[in-house]
C-alpha cells in the first residue's frame, strides 16, 4: 500500500476543504445564510426582481418567507443563471435549499454549485463476501469527474426525499439493486462535509455512506446510463487506485474510511 491509510485519508480530507472561489459573495435566501454565489452568478442575478447585491453579499428573497413565492424567485434565478451560461447543463431535478436542517425552498439541481448551496450525497460502499470491493466507473457523459472510478452507488438526495429512501432509489438506478438486495446494509452516516472549488462554482456537500456485503451471486448492473463499468477489486488495488487519483474525491474518502473501519473491527 502506498502510505499508511490514516495519512492518505488525512491528505484527501485536506483537499476536500477549500476556501470559497475568488470573488464569491455570501449568499442569503429569505434572510438566511445559505451559500457562496460566484462572481458570475452575482452578475447574472444583479438586476432581477427580489434579488439584491450590496457588494459583499447576494440576497435572494430578503423580504420573503419559505413558500411558493420564494420558490418562484428561485426558479427565476436558476433560469437567469442558465441564460448567462453559468450552469453545466440543466437537469430538471429539484433540490432542497437548506439552512441547517431546514428547507427554505427548492431550486434546479444545476444551479446549486454556482450558488454554493448545501447538498447531501448518499453512497453505498459494497463488498463481496470474500472481501473485494464493488466499484463503478462514471460515464464519460457525466458533467463532473467523467470516466473516474466511484463507489458502487452515489448520488444526491432530491427535494423532500428521505435520505435512506434516496439511497435505495440510487441503488436501483445505478446498480440494479433493489430493497431486497440491501437488507444487510448499515444505516447511513455522515463522514464529512466537503468544501471544494469547481469550475462552475463551489461544492458544499455532506457525504453520507452505508456499507453492505452483497450476496455472492449479486451482479450489479447499471440502469440509468450514468455508469460505464462495474467491477470488483481487492483492497490493495483499491488503495493503489485511490493514491493514484483514479477515484473521485468523495469516493476515495468513503472507501478509505470504510476500509479503516473494517480493519479496526478485524474484518479485513
Amino acid at each position: 500500500m502506498p502510505k499508511p491509510l490514516p495519512d492518505l485519508y488525512a491528505a484527501l480530507s485536506a483537499r476536500a476543504q477549500e476556501p470559497s472561489p475568488e470573488g464569491a459573495r455570501a449568499l442569503y435566501i429569505a434572510g438566511r445564510r445559505c451559500g457562496w454565489a460566484t462572481h458570475a452568478a452575482c452578475d447574472a442575478l444583479r438586476d432581477a426582481p427580489h434579488i439584491q447585491s450590496d457588494g459583499t453579499a447576494l440576497h435572494i428573497g430578503a423580504d420573503m418567507t419559505p413558500g411558493p413565492d420564494l420558490n418562484a424567485v428561485l426558479e427565476q434565478a436558476a433560469e437567469l443563471l442558465r441564460r448567462a451560461n453559468c450552469l453545466r447543463g440543466w437537469r430538471n431535478e429539484l433540490l432542497d435549499v437548506m439552512d441547517g436542517d431546514e428547507s427554505l425552498g427548492v431550486i434546479e439541481r444545476a444551479a446549486v454549485r454556482p450558488l454554493g448551496l448545501l447538498t447531501k450525497a448518499v453512497h453505498l460502499n459494497a463488498w463481496t463476501p470474500d472481501g473485494r470491493l464493488w466499484v463503478a466507473r462514471r460515464a464519460l457523459s457525466k458533467s463532473t469527474d467523467p470516466g473516474m472510478w466511484d463507489t458502487l452507488v452515489g448520488g444526491l438526495a432530491g427535494c423532500g426525499e428521505d435520505l435512506e429512501l434516496a439511497l435505495v432509489r440510487e441503488c436501483g438506478e445505478e446498480a440494479g439493486l433493489d430493497a431486497p438486495d440491501l437488507t444487510q446494509r448499515t444505516p447511513l452516516r455522515t463522514i464529512l462535509r466537503i468544501h471544494r472549488r469547481l469550475p462552475e462554482g463551489y461544492q458544499v456537500e455532506d457525504v453520507l455512506t452505508s456499507t453492505c456485503v452483497l450476496a455472492a451471486d449479486a451482479r450489479p448492473a447499471n440502469r440509468d446510463g450514468e455508469v460505464m463499468e462495474i467491477a470488483t477489486i481487492d483492497v490493495a488495488t483499491a488503495v493503489h487506485h485511490v493514491a493514484e487519483g483514479e477515484f473521485t474525491l468523495e469516493a476515495a474518502l468513503v472507501i478509505l474510511e470504510d476500509i479503516m473501519q473494517r480493519q479496526a473491527a478485524g474484518q479485513i
